[in-house]
């Protein structure tokens, strides 16, 4: 209990001690005193000032709101176009491309290692043929385009741009995202191929080929989000998502780049979680310490380059299949703190997806969720309206702090790739989520409907069930198509793409001509395995 609480006057209090998920102490309450500083103002700022802590644009969403992105994806490419445009006839306002397994680790759909899983988790993309059926009836240039791929993105991306130039689009006009983070795969979600340094090439390759090819494209999303649903707390979350874009920074101006030609377009990926008021802090800590970061050690001069621009996604880690209704109002939630926080895009999940993949009336729901804040809410009226909230405040200097303190110690280590290599990051993160998982199961977590609360009787729910035909008629069209292209020009095509990867040249080109060719995801990714092999993974603590 505060010391300021006579004790005396106060009932007894439900716990012994009260902590966010991260484990910062919760006083009873908060003064001016709690987060008096030097300079304060200094450290607020006003919204679109540096350090940015209340917004990156002046009149945040008073002038425009949030992309409402709802990530989409399953089966065939002509069924997820379906749903695509749907959603965008029922108000969103931008794509948010799932892709299946197979085509997350470059094996085509009737690859021995695909089988089962094509169209599983995501659409099934195997040549530029499926991404035309999937952007089909699409406008490319009045819409903009986040696509979650990571090992494979310069081949997705490519395979958009062919389709864009099909359209007739003006690419330095093409707006979007492509995830484009290899980092976290090795740290939090594992969909790698080749080993970590040159799949870093293929990063700063595809930084340099957009710089001045695609201009309005984001380069990089940089992403919390899966170390967040591997287990991290939201410390970790901020502290190893900032390691990451350091990384990338150091290694694009190693390359060659000047840190303002790229940084503008780099973008980030954050979860949201379940403590609000953690939440909330956690993306104004983000922002300001990621502007001071560029500021005092890239010593950018842009102030383009220092704006945390952030997608965030409601936490699926958090929905439960117990009582999956309860998602609706965690998901209300989670929606709240990201907008409270100022994302600039938002995806909201579906109450069913602890089960499969969202149904359409489900997906529905998600979104509507997400308009229901924005227009009825009242929270867009003002420009962060937590601001100067003595509690919301003094958790946004813990949370910087403590971040500040794990990038001390991975700088001291050598670095992120040397950090990763050594499994530090994946250990601290595993002993977060076994902390964790501990507390839910002693009870002192509570998680309404699984360990408390719970229903002798659960209602079923409809979920969406992949049709096991999808798979075999995917097989039959990647080796239909690979029967009536030009296959002397296609493998003219994937030898200059492994050429290329033999040489310090930019891969992007190639990868460009050989997706133009009809080369499938597949056969483009196997050309750099054999030039880089593959990563095989060995944690040494």
């Amino acid at each position: 209990m505060n010391k300021r609480v006579d004790k005396r006057m106060a009932p007894a209090e439900r716990k012994q001690r009260f902590a966010t998920l991260s484990g910062i102490p919760h006083e009873a309450h908060y003064t001016a005193a709690d987060i008096a500083c030097e300079d304060r103002e200094g450290a607020l700022g006003y919204p679109g000032e540096f350090p940015y802590t209340r917004g990156i644009y002046p009149t945040m969403y008073r002038g425009r709101l949030w992309t409402m992105r709802q990530y989409a994806g399953f089966g065939t490419a002509a069924e997820s176009n379906q749903r695509y445009r749907y959603l965008l006839s029922q108000g969103q306002t931008g794509l948010s491309i799932a892709f299946d397994l197979p085509t997350q680790i470059g094996l085509d759909s009737d690859h021995p290692l695909a089988r089962g899983e094509v169209g599983k988790v995501g659409v099934a993309i195997d040549s530029l043929e499926d991404m035309e059926a999937l952007l089909e009836g699409i406008p490319l240039d009045r819409v903009s385009t986040s696509m979650t791929i990571n090992s494979t993105a310069a081949i997705l991306l490519m395979l958009y741009v062919a389709v864009a130039k099909k359209q007739g689009a003006d690419l330095q006009r093409l707006s979007g995202t492509v995830q484009n983070d290899i980092l976290k795969e090795y740290i939090a979600r594992g969909t790698y191929i080749y080993p970590v340094r040159p799949a870093m090439r293929i990063v700063t390759d595809l930084f340099a080929w957009c710089r001045t090819e695609l201009p309005s494209w984001n380069t990089i999303s940089i992403s919390g989000y899966h170390i967040r649903e591997a287990g991290s707390t939201a410390v970790q979350e901020v502290a190893f998502t900032l390691a990451d874009a350091i990384a990338y920074v150091e290694a694009a101006i190693a390359a060659g780049l000047a840190v303002d030609e790229f940084a503008p377009q780099l973008s980030f990926f954050f979860n949201s979680h379940n403590d609000l008021l953690e939440e909330i802090a956690k993306f104004r800590a983000a922002r300001r310490l990621w502007a001071r970061i560029m500021r005092d050690r890239f010593h950018a001069a842009d102030p383009r380059s220092m704006l945390l621009r952030f997608h965030a996604q409601t936490a699926g880690s958090s929905l439960t299949a117990q009582q999956p209704e309860n998602n609706i109002v965690r998901v209300a939630m989670q929606a709240l703190a990201a907008v409270l926080g100022g994302c600039q895009s938002l995806h909201s999940n579906s109450l069913d997806e602890a089960l499969a993949l969202p149904t359409e009336s489900a997906a529905l729901l998600a979104l509507r969720t997400q308009q229901i804040i924005a227009y009825e809410s009242g929270v867009t009226d003002t420009v962060d309206p937590v601001g100067g909230s003595y509690a919301i405040e003094k958790l946004t200097d813990e949370i910087e702090t403590r971040a500040r303190e794990y990038l001390e110690k991975i700088d001291a280590l050598g670095g992120m790739l040397r950090a990763i290599e050594i499994g530090y990051v994946q250990s601290e993160i595993q002993k977060a989520a076994y902390e964790y998982q501990q507390a839910v199961e002693r009870g002192e977590q509570v998680v309404v409907g699984v360990n408390q609360f719970v229903a002798e009787e659960e209602r079923p729910i409809p979920i969406l069930r992949i049709d096991p035909e999808i798979e075999r008629a995917q097989v039959s069209r990647v080796q239909a198509r690979r029967a009536r292209r030009d296959h002397a020009k296609v493998q003219s095509a994937l030898a200059a793409v492994e050429t290329r990867a033999r040489s310090s040249e930019n891969l992007v080109p190639a990868i460009q001509a050989a997706v133009e060719a009809y080369a499938t995801v597949g056969e483009i990714s196997d050309a750099m395995r054999r030039v880089f092999g593959e990563y095989q993974e060995s944690v040494t603590i």
